[in-house]
């Protein structure tokens, strides 16, 4: 018999102690030309983010012209006055360069990646892009058309569609914020280059706007790059520009989107609430979480784990407009879909929920895991120089102070249960939600109409 070899056991690797982080805090300084800089060191990303931030926000398009800033957006990386369009890309494409560009309710962003041997090659391509922008008559028309096309799709889908409506419901007429962010079809038809180049010249300057750069700036002479690339960009001084308050009506009510033959149901019930500058943000995030940021969350655990209704659905607070004085507004909102028989008893399993929750109260347990989710994850969450970048670049919009992130994370790992319950209760309010229905009305209209959410109205899908 042979004999069997023994095997040795190497010892089991034990994890280290926990390093302490925070989120990184960014050096502010400025150009010559009035640019703010924001800059964040970060060693090992060879990768480097840079967000310019530009005060041309959605308010500001002219009347009839929804969506100018979207095409001028777009219209950034389609030539200047040293390259053509196809010339730009190329540039964009031989230094390893991404360039997007959106407008959104507080302005415009461009976010550039590119590798830091790179730098000063892609800073000078936005440098151009925002110093002189070609805006070629082909080049909108084409745009024009691009957006033209999206609509459709958008229209098409449920989530897009409920989003749409939500908005319409909430928001009064006259506001931007009721209106698609990209514009309609009858307001983009009327966009050319003339519209891009007029809401560019009177919105876009150093003066007004914002550099974050981060990642791995070792033997970068950052201030000579910046001075050379976006420090030639000029531009006039700007008169402050008034903001209109943010007026919404959330009487509780329900819209039927009507998709004849659904087969499921797309939910979307909101309201608004307050920004970040609100000292309730912090516990209104955590019991958010706690109701619906993740599978474990109170609504999944009804709807998706016990009743099989659907896939998944989710409670967030998006900010919509954020400033100091209390103007700002965030949207609070319920999200998901079910199948088409179960809309009524879903709805009435998430009333349920939340009425629970308001007599309740949430537990400990949940607290402590929303914690660890939220604040236990945020070094992975903030790996790449382009996730802090962004985050910057949102506290910019947002006219938060650069340690604000840093801050929140502390706050949150602080907020007890009874404060988490009290945000959570009073931001999903069971008597005022608007809640927007994108379905099959002959089927759904009945059993909504029966829970007494609210008067039903029922509008065509277009």
């Amino acid at each position: 018999m042979t004999e069997l070899a023994t095997m040795e056991f190497h010892p089991r690797p034990q994890a280290g102690e926990a390093k302490p982080w925070a989120f990184p805090a960014p050096e502010r300084g400025a150009l010559d030309n009035g640019l703010t800089v924001l800059r964040c060191h970060r060693p090992g990303q060879q990768v480097v983010a840079v967000e310019v931030v530009l005060d041309a926000p959605l308010d500001a398009e002219p009347e009839g012209l929804d969506g100018v800033a979207t095409i001028m957006a777009r219209a950034f990386s389609e030539g200047t006055d040293k390259h053509s369009a196809e010339e730009f890309a190329a540039e964009l494409e031989r230094c390893g360069a991404t360039l997007d560009a959106h407008a959104d309710h507080p302005g415009v962003r461009l976010s550039l990646e590119v590798p830091a041997s790179r730098l000063a090659k892609g800073l000078g391509l936005v440098a151009d892009a925002l110093r002189a922008p070609a805006f070629a008559d082909s080049e909108i028309e084409r745009l024009v058309r691009n957006r033209l096309d999206e609509i459709p799709h958008e229209l098409a889908n449920p989530s897009r569609r409920a989003a749409k409506e939500l908005a319409k419901e909430l928001f009064p007429a006259s506001a931007r914020m009721s209106r698609p962010r990209q514009g309609t079809e009858e307001t983009v038809e009327r966009i050319d280059s003339a519209a891009v180049r007029g809401f560019y010249e009177k919105h876009v300057r150093p003066a007004t706007a914002t550099a974050v750069v981060v990642g791995d700036l070792t033997g970068v002479d950052l201030d000579a790059l910046l001075a050379d690339t976006l420090g030639a960009w000029t531009g006039s001084q700007a008169q402050p520009r008034p903001v209109p308050p943010v007026v919404a009506d959330d009487t509780g009510r329900v819209v039927i989107v009507d998709r004849p033959g659904a087969v499921q149901t797309q939910l979307l019930l909101g309201r608004t609430g307050p920004d970040r500058h609100d000292r309730v943000w912090p516990a209104q995030v955590l019991g958010t979480y706690c109701l619906g940021g993740t599978l474990t969350s109170r609504l999944d655990r009804v709807l998706r784990e016990e009743k099989g209704y659907t896939y998944g659905v989710r409670a967030f607070g998006q900010v919509l407009r954020s400033a100091p004085d209390g103007t700002g507004a965030s949207m609070l909102a319920i999200s998901g879909s079910v199948d088409t028989p179960n809309t009524g008893p879903a709805l009435d399993d998430l009333w349920t929920v939340l009425r629970t929750l308001a007599a309740e109260g949430l537990t400990d347990d949940e607290r402590d895991v929303a914690v660890q989710n939220l604040v236990g994850v945020a070094p992975l969450k903030y790996e790449t120089a382009a996730a802090v970048a962004s985050t910057l670049a949102d506290q910019v919009e947002q006219h938060l102070p650069d340690h604000y992130q840093a801050d929140l994370y502390r706050q949150l790992a602080a907020t007890g249960t009874v404060e988490a319950t009290a945000a959570v209760v009073n931001a999903f309010p069971v008597d005022r939600l608007v809640t927007v229905l994108v379905g099959d009305a002959a089927q759904i209209k009945a059993p909504v109409e029966a829970l007494g959410i609210g008067e039903v109205t029922v509008v065509p899908a277009e």
